[in-house]
């Protein structure tokens, strides 16, 4: 498969990478330092998995020189959705699959008002890693988790040959039948643990074993869930419960990557996880009184960090 990853950050990286380790022709699309070193030596993973270094996989930043293409890993930030739907129309054919794996719950659907929706499948990344130095990734668990699905339900030819390549490159991909309901149950806690760690500063650990805020991520979970079920009526009943076994189970050290960008002085994702659910409360008319006030407590620490 021909394939390009727009964002080649530590999640586009990685599973460019290991699809190119497999023998697919992978071009990574970055910027900066990060490019520059891409071009000059390679790509390089760290991971429980198995190190690599390819020296010879293809990186620019220019989406139009890349030329049509199978696939599109499209893994760049919320902010840069639009643009970057626009950037990469020039590598699209009728057939080409584009995949979105932004926090929240609108990137598919925006990333669609562009580049039409018969290109959108939207995804779910479960993987930890980061960029630990220009050119270099650096992925912490065994985790590699890709998850997507066609937006209308099931999977299709083009889901099943994705799923393929990825199983044969090593890493761990699941064909949701449901795709947006897995876009909502992690949002239903992303959006809690996001808002609820990067106001407080805290990794999970603290706030899960202090009753009051434990009692506090609880709830902000259930009103998610609430929203969900206003958009989703289907949602299986049991999310809460699943969403709150995860937030259980987490590493107490772990927090938002919005609180690693308030600590780096990048802009923040809270209009995409806390505003958007917010938003689309309000819509359809469910009250999240919660989720209100925590989006709105950050907005005088997030809108300065705005380019």
């Amino acid at each position: 498969m021909k394939i390009a990853v727009m964002g080649a950050g530590a999640l586009g990286g990685y599973f460019g990478g290991r699809l190119a380790q497999a023998g697919h022709a992978v071009t990574l699309i970055a910027r900066g330092a990060h490019l520059a070193a891409l071009q000059a030596d390679g790509l390089k993973i760290r991971s429980p998995k198995g190190d690599a270094h390819l020296r010879s996989i293809g990186a620019t930043g220019d989406p139009a020189a890349v030329g049509p293409v199978d696939v599109v890993l499209f893994m760049v930030k919320n902010i840069d959705v639009e643009s970057a739907g626009a950037a990469i129309q020039p590598m699209l054919t009728p057939e080409t699959m584009v995949v979105t794996c932004q926090n929240g719950i609108t990137a598919w659907e925006r990333l669609a008002a562009i580049i039409g929706r018969r290109h959108v499948v939207p995804g779910v990344a479960r993987i930890p890693g980061a960029i630990t130095a220009p050119g270099e990734i650096s992925h912490h668990a065994p985790s590699d988790m890709l998850t997507f699905g066609e937006p209308d339900g099931g999977t299709s030819p083009r889901c099943q040959a994705l799923h393929d390549a990825l199983a044969e490159a090593g890493t761990t991909p699941v064909l949701h039948p449901a795709i947006l309901h897995d876009l909502w149950t992690k949002f239903c806690g992303q959006s809690t643990l996001a808002s609820m760690t990067t106001l407080t500063g805290l990794n999970i650990g603290p706030i899960r074993d202090n009753p009051a805020s434990r009692d506090l991520f609880r709830a902000a979970v259930e009103e998610a869930f609430t929203v969900a079920r206003a958009v989703l009526p289907d949602m299986p009943a049991d999310t809460v419960d699943k969403v709150w076994d995860f937030t259980l189970n987490l590493p107490d050290h772990m927090h938002a990557s919005m609180l690693d960008d308030l600590r780096n002085g990048k802009p923040l994702e809270h209009e995409y996880l806390g505003g958007d659910l917010v938003r689309i409360g309000a819509q359809h008319g469910v009250p999240t009184p919660i989720h209100s006030v925590l989006y709105a407590a950050l907005k005088p620490i997030a809108d300065p960090l705005l380019p």
